[in-house]
């Protein structure tokens, strides 16, 4: 719900302000050049599923 609610505001800045554009690209650029970000990133959205499957292994 957060990430929705993230991601509509970007898109409703990016509509309003147009000249933003340039700037998320440029952001979303260095990000995705950073292994250790995407990481980060794949942990924090995996970490629930791998809890649960863990969970159900040692019950």
């Amino acid at each position: 719900m957060m990430l929705r609610l993230i991601f509509g505001a970007v898109i409703g800045l990016l509509f309003a302000y147009p000249a933003l554009l340039a700037v998320v690209l440029a952001v979303i650029a260095t990000v995705i050049s950073q292994p250790a970000i995407i990481a980060a990133a794949i942990a924090i959205w995996a970490w629930p599923r791998i809890t649960r499957t863990v969970r159900r292994w040692a019950a």
